[in-house]
């Protein structure tokens, strides 16, 4: 009988074993959400540039109608595409800047790539950046906000502003909540075998590149914006992220009613990103100066 339940018991822990391997490969592979969204203003250049891995990304360079007064690049959130980027690009289009959006590679029309994550996304921001070749407010919202962070972190000089939106601080604890977002019971259950398997797989501790843990070495001023009512990243992620960077770097807004993707539609959004904008306006006007007399 003892042996019957032993062989019972080692059967379950087996299946549970390649259950949770089977959910860790495919919790980085989906969904796949990609939107249309097409630029409606100024001069729309469509390009391919060359991506880290010998693959490529699709990118929209945008410039403004009248003489450009920088450059913004955004990134997109997990699943999406540069196409979600347009309407919060379309904000800096509208004060006179350059706008550039990519799809990272395994979204959109950008090349394949498996076991997307926070690095990964990092290494396509930096391609852009690169492409760019001069300094840029970068923008990320999400997973996109997780890969600006790092991008900001290890190229400072090329970073003038840095806009996080709907970002998080500690990367295990935000997946687990994106699991039990989910569902309940897969997000208990399944979310820190996970979790285990993400650390084995990638040979290193996930949290490591935690944007909480990556923000006192960030050097120029963040704004962090997030919704009151994001229930895949609570707004208890934002203030903790906040409070990381270095007295008086970050500022916060709060996006009252919204979501995880919404805060771009409140009635704030405007204000928050003109304000913040005004406040340091000297750090790209300079450059964009120097770079229009060179």
């Amino acid at each position: 009988m003892m042996g019957v339940l032993a062989y019972g018991l080692m059967g379950m822990i087996g299946i549970y074993i390649v259950l949770s391997l089977i959910f860790t490969y495919l919790v980085q592979q989906y969904p796949r959400n990609p939107v249309t969204d097409i630029p409606d203003w100024g001069d729309v250049f469509d390009t391919r540039i060359p991506a880290v891995d010998g693959g490529s990304l699709e990118v929209w360079r945008i410039e403004p109608d009248g003489p450009s007064r920088g450059t913004v690049v955004l990134a997109h959130g997990w699943g999406r595409n540069r196409d979600r980027m347009v309407g919060r690009a379309r904000v800096f289009g509208k004060m006179g800047f350059t706008t550039i959006l990519h799809s990272a590679r395994d979204h959109g029309n950008s090349s394949p790539r498996r076991f997307m994550n926070a690095v990964k996304f990092c290494e396509d921001i930096e391609a852009v950046l690169g492409w760019v070749g001069s300094p840029v407010i970068l923008y990320g919202h999400s997973a996109g906000a997780g890969g600006s962070i790092l991008a900001a972190s290890r190229n400072s000089h090329r970073i003038q502003l840095l806009f996080l939106e709907g970002c998080y601080a500690y990367t295990k604890e935000a997946l687990i909540n994106l699991y039990r977002w989910f569902n309940q019971s897969f997000g208990t259950f399944f979310g820190p075998a996970i979790i285990f398997w993400m650390d084995v797989f990638y040979r290193s501790d996930i949290n490591q590149t935690s944007p909480a843990l990556i923000a006192p070495d960030i050097t120029m001023p963040v704004l962090v914006i997030h919704g009151e009512k994001d229930q895949r990243f609570p707004v208890a992620y934002a203030h903790t992220l906040k409070n990381s960077f270095r007295p008086g770097q970050a500022e916060i807004y709060i996006a009252p009613g919204a979501g995880h993707s919404d805060s771009s539609q409140t009635p704030g959004y405007l204000p928050a990103i003109d304000g913040f904008m005004d406040r340091h306006s000297c750090l790209f006007s300079q450059v964009h100066q120097k770079e229009a007399d060179s």
